[in-house]
This record gives C-alpha cells, sequence and structure tokens, in this order.
C-alpha cells in the first residue's frame, strides 16, 4: 500500500498551476480557484515566492511566475511521438506568422495540448494552453480530429461523447452535430472552432496530422478574428498547417525508422 499523499505540496502544486495559466493572479483569484483558504494561499505563495518560482507583479496586484519555472520541465525527455515530431515545426510557423501553434493529441474523448508556441508570440490570444482539455465538439483541435479520423473510431468517440455529462461534449442532437462538423470541416479543408466559445474576440484553425492511416494528432494557430480575414485565413494560414503537417508527418516516420 503506497503512502497518502503530503496534501500541503497537493496545494501548492494547485497554486503553482493556477498561477501558470494566466500572466497575473490576485489571491481572490487563486482564492476562487482553488477553494484553499486564503491564509494558506498566502502561507504557499511566501513559499513558492522563496523558491524561485513567483513573484509578486509591479505595483503589488496580483503574483506571477518566474522564469525559473521552466526548469522543472528540464528532466522531461517523454511525450507522444507526434509531439516529438511536430516541436520544430510548430516554432516555425509561430517565427513565421507570429500566431502561436499548439499540437493537440486524443487523450480520452476530449483533446490534450501537449505543444504550445504561445511563449515565442508576441500577440497570443492566451497565456497557456500546454496540459489545457478541449472539446471534441465545439474546439477547432478537436474538430479537427473528428473530422479526419477513421469511421470506426469516430463511432467509438461519439458512444463516449454520448455518456459525457458535460454539455460543451455533449450538445443536444449529438449525432446530427458530429455529422455536419464531419461534412463542413472535410469540404472546407480544415476546423475552426465553434464562434460560440469564448473568447469570442479570437478564433483557431486547425488541421489534422496523419501518421499510419490514422490520425496522430491536430496543429493549430490561434489568431485575433480582428486581425486575420478570410483571404488571409485559407491562403496564408491554411496552407502553412497543412504544410507543417505533412512535414510532421514525415518527420515522425524518419523518427520511427530511427533514421
Amino acid at each position: 500500500m503506497s503512502d497518502p499523499p503530503v496534501q500541503s505540496v497537493l496545494r501548492a502544486v494547485a497554486v503553482l498551476k493556477e498561477l501558470n495559466r494566466q500572466r497575473t493572479t490576485t489571491v481572490e483569484e487563486l482564492y476562487r480557484a482553488t477553494g484553499l483558504p486564503k491564509p494558506t494561499i498566502m502561507r504557499l505563495l511566501g513559499t513558492l515566492i522563496t523558491a524561485g518560482l513567483v513573484t509578486k507583479a509591479s505595483r503589488g496586484l496580483g503574483y506571477h511566475v518566474t522564469s525559473d519555472v521552466l526548469s522543472l520541465s528540464a528532466g522531461y525527455h517523454g511525450g507522444p511521438l507526434v509531439a516529438e515530431a511536430g516541436r520544430p515545426w510548430a516554432a516555425d510557423l509561430t517565427r513565421r506568422l507570429r500566431w502561436p501553434a499548439a499540437i493537440a493529441v486524443l487523450d480520452g474523448a476530449r483533446m490534450a495540448i501537449s505543444v504550445s508556441t504561445i511563449a515565442d508570440s508576441a500577440v497570443s490570444p492566451f497565456h497557456s494552453s500546454v496540459g489545457s482539455h478541449l472539446s471534441l465538439v465545439t474546439r477547432a483541435l478537436g474538430r479537427a480530429y473528428l473530422a479526419w479520423c477513421p469511421d470506426t473510431e469516430r463511432r467509438i468517440l461519439l458512444r463516449m461523447l454520448l455518456a459525457s455529462p458535460d454539455p460543451e461534449d455533449c450538445p443536444p442532437n449529438l449525432e446530427r452535430v458530429i455529422r455536419g462538423i464531419v461534412a463542413s470541416m472535410r469540404q472546407q479543408g480544415y476546423a475552426l472552432r465553434d464562434p460560440k466559445v469564448e473568447p469570442r474576440s479570437s478564433d483557431t484553425v486547425a488541421v489534422p496530422i496523419a501518421f499510419g492511416g490514422a490520425v496522430a494528432g491536430t496543429l493549430g494557430l490561434s489568431y485575433f478574428r480582428s486581425a486575420v480575414n478570410h483571404r488571409a485565413l485559407t491562403e496564408e494560414l491554411v496552407p502553412a498547417l497543412k504544410e507543417a503537417s505533412r512535414e510532421i508527418t514525415a518527420s515522425m516516420e524518419r523518427l520511427q525508422r530511427g533514421a
């Protein structure tokens, strides 16, 4: 039988994760997000500040993580093949187009973001996304998977979505909604986020990453709607995504062969 978890460590990790989601976070926001008592939050923040992982924001308006949090991931070398192969291509997309790129992989009946270039983009609509889980039904990275995965897999995912209590994953008339997603996404050749999903000031466009007759993951770019018109979307962003997707597939094949 394993030892019980150390609750103080779990609480500190919860606070650190929440801080990582925003540029600056107040004690009140941490309280609402974690449910921890405010005195506990203050003690944890003091400990994280001493550890060099957190600092007070300018003018004392909240707290934010420091660059030292990057050291926490320095020893991680695993991850799906698609993330390993796709990371340099995602970075190249952001370098050329400025918008942040993301690679997501299927995790249950949702997409989990395993690669993000938000930190490399000065015009990102978001602060942090790695580890986020996104709906197959409403998010571009999920819709791209749902539209291009094999029919047998889609039927399995449909059954899983039907069992979900989350209305984002299981809206009314789910089967009809999915048929519409598959038809429209395949016709236009790319996936977009449901326009009702917040924040409505931004959008994401995504394409599948093919591998071995299936979909290994999805690749997307997020942008402000006011800055990208339909022509820029279809003539710049989508072709760049599709080319990067093909390059990621080729890189995966080379990695699998050990080349």
